[in-house]
């Protein structure tokens, strides 16, 4: 049971994970750090509200907390355009890049093609000479 387990905490695709999701938390992090100390003063100088956090509205004596939704909401869309421009853009030039470099496989003859191609042979061989490309 241990080589198993062993087994499995060694396939390659399980520590690329575990390493994705430490550097995705210290990522996020960051990436929370520069909403709350940088775009949300930017935002509060614009709109006149420093923190959304206190924002409430109420309904029959319950309140709501809108406002660190808002908060929550700012930081998601910061997290996941800093990992689109940041992440997805470079890795999709480099992919541009590496398939550009690569010939191309080629594409299979359509069946009539492959056919002639083999009687031709056949005759070739058949006579005597090479078959011509």
């Amino acid at each position: 049971m241990l080589k198993g387990f062993k087994e499995f905490i060694m396939r390659g695709n399980v520590v690329d994970l575990a390493i994705a999701v430490v550097i995705g938390t210290a990522f996020s992090a960051l990436v929370k750090a520069f909403v709350a100390d940088i775009l949300t003063p930017i935002i509060a100088a614009i709109f006149g509200k420093p923190n959304f956090a206190d924002l409430t509205f109420t309904i029959n004596n319950s309140e709501f907390l809108y406002g660190d939704l808002i908060n929550v909401a700012i930081t998601f869309v910061s997290v996941a355009a800093a990992i689109y421009f940041f992440v997805v853009v470079p890795l999709n030039k480099i992919a541009e890049r590496r398939a550009k470099g690569q010939v191309p496989a080629d594409e299979p003859l359509p069946a009539d093609i492959a056919l002639l191609t083999e009687i031709r042979d056949l005759l070739a061989s058949r006579d005597g000479t090479a078959p011509s490309a």
